[in-house]
């Protein structure tokens, strides 16, 4: 009789040991198998030592240091550029300006002159002729104007006036001379083109 009651209730242990889930206590040596991803890279994470910490805040100050002065010297090479800039338009105006200083010079003493009006004129003729030939040392040319075909990007077209001793569509008259350094203008010419009644009835 005390076998077959030992028995049931043996059976009835085990049945209870299958189906209620193993729990495992803080003193256990066994480990707990994390059930989300959360905790596995909790349990995958580890500490940073701190020497290690030390060398990578060493190295961010290091970049954030050499970042800081390749930015002063970009400003730096920027201001010095600008400089440079500024004095070498200063040099070449202080150059074409010197060479017309002879020419306000003689400006100055013909209106100092005493003399005829004939004198007069004939003093200024020879100031127009050495602004020219500072203008021309400086490559600056006059744009042919009187009796060439009328160019829109050369002339600068004020009217016509009626010319049978000029080739229709030709400049007749230069009201304002133009300019061109080297190949490139600087002004235009304004003139009047010629409207040659007798190529138009033809």
């Amino acid at each position: 009789m005390l076998r077959r009651k030992i028995r049931p209730m043996q059976e009835e242990q085990m049945k209870t040991a299958t189906e209620e889930p193993l729990e495992i206590t803080a003193g256990s040596s066994a480990v707990e198998t994390p059930t989300t991803e959360t905790d596995a890279e909790e349990a995958a994470a580890e500490p940073v030592a701190r020497g290690e910490f030390e060398q990578l805040q060493a190295e961010r100050d290091q970049l954030v240091d050499r970042l800081a002065r390749m930015q002063a010297e970009f400003d730096n090479a920027r201001k010095r550029a600008e400089r440079e800039r500024a004095e070498y338009r200063d040099y070449a105006a202080g150059s074409v300006v010197e060479q017309f200083l002879p020419v306000l010079d003689n400006f100055a003493l013909a209106l100092a002159a005493n003399g005829s009006a004939e004198q007069l004129r004939n003093g200024v003729q020879l100031i127009v002729k050495q602004m020219e030939d500072v203008l021309r040392q400086l490559q600056v040319t006059a744009v042919p104007a009187v009796g060439e075909p009328f160019d829109p990007r050369m002339h600068e077209a004020l009217g016509t006036v009626e010319r049978d001793d000029i080739p229709d569509q030709h400049v007749a008259e230069e009201i304002r001379r133009g300019y061109k350094i080297r190949e490139r203008l600087l002004r235009p010419a304004m003139v009047r083109v010629a409207s040659n009644p007798r190529q138009v009835a033809e």
